[in-house]
């Protein structure tokens, strides 16, 4: 019996995944959808929101790989093989890459450089006096790993950082609030808000119309969580009237946007198409190979998530 990983994504490429795992283990076979294989081969899978039903196919199946640290959508499904571990990728590059994508936003608000792009295509001069950025309130919501480290880059540049979550938590240097109770006073001192929870059953929707208006008239907002934490519908309206002066917009309700949606025509929107951080093979494979040694010992995995809780 072959020792076989199948992938499985839209957005991933297999090819660089294939090269880094048998780089770490030249004997594990790697396959595709599409391929030939017996499917009482496959152990292991490396998935990013595979069809409903996809795993039902495996009947050996030891261990679930999400590509990518968020695992909402596994926690969203009812086809998971009982008692099969799953996992999501740890790789130290993505939470810089999240950290560097976050401060770039950040500043690309505070410094005013939606105003000179535009004052560029009308070949106009345009001068605003730079803030200090200790002058500017940045919240975050959400201090788990990439949220802590995406605040301290924020801090370690000079912003006045603030953070909340659902449950207490202190990080030096920075104010932090807990429970929805505290969001109203959170919310009112955020001059920039930065989206870095999980998507759960509580954080669907957390972002309101009415929580929108808390932010201070003009206020920045980055959101590189996941887009139904946000009433996007609301958020719209919010840029529409200025009420949020800039976003800038790395996850949607819908993915890939879909053409006509209004945000496209904003001129205070910037959107990528979710790539604020993304499991890079070199770095993220080595951690994949570990624990399918550890599965191979009759160990057990590292990195296992309570899916009950959504992260």
């Amino acid at each position: 019996m072959a020792d076989t990983l199948i992938f499985w994504s839209k957005l991933d490429l297999p090819e660089p995944w294939e090269k880094a795992l048998n780089a770490s283990l030249p004997d594990l076979v790697f396959v595709r959808e599409e391929d030939d294989f017996d499917p009482a081969d496959v152990h292991y899978a490396l998935v990013w929101a595979p069809p409903q039903g996809f795993f039902a196919r495996f009947p050996n199946l030891r261990l679930i790989i999400n590509l990518g640290a968020g695992v909402d959508a596994m926690a969203a499904r009812d086809d998971l093989p009982p008692g099969v571990p799953v996992t999501r990728l740890h790789d130290p590059l993505m939470t810089r890459m999240m950290g560097s994508f976050v401060l770039h936003a950040a500043l690309r608000i505070a410094r005013d450089i939606p105003a000179f792009e535009a004052a560029q295509r009308r070949g106009e001069w345009h001068y605003i006096e730079p803030r200090p950025l200790e002058t500017i309130r940045l919240g975050m919501m959400g201090l788990g790993e990439l949220g802590l480290n995406a605040a301290n880059e924020c801090l370690r540049q000079g912003f006045t950082v603030r953070g909340w979550s659902r449950s207490p938590k202190t990080a030096p240097g920075i104010e932090t609030f807990a429970g929805i109770e505290a969001l109203p006073e959170f919310l009112s001192g955020c001059d920039i808000l930065v989206m870095l929870l999980p998507k759960t059953p509580e954080t669907i929707g957390l972002m309101s119309a009415e929580r929108l208006a808390m932010l201070p008239e003009g206020a920045g907002f980055i959101n590189v969580a996941r887009g139904p934490i946000v009433d996007q519908d609301a958020l719209v309206e919010a840029l529409r009237t200025r009420r949020i002066g800039q976003a800038v917009l790395d996850v949607f309700v819908e993915e890939p946007l879909p053409a006509g949606d209004p945000l496209w025509s904003l001129d205070n929107v910037l959107i990528t198409p979710h790539v604020a951080s993304v499991a890079l093979p070199g770095s993220a494979a080595p951690q994949i190979a570990d624990n399918i040694v550890h599965l191979r010992k009759g160990e057990p995995v590292e990195g296992a998530v309570d899916l009950s809780r959504g992260y």
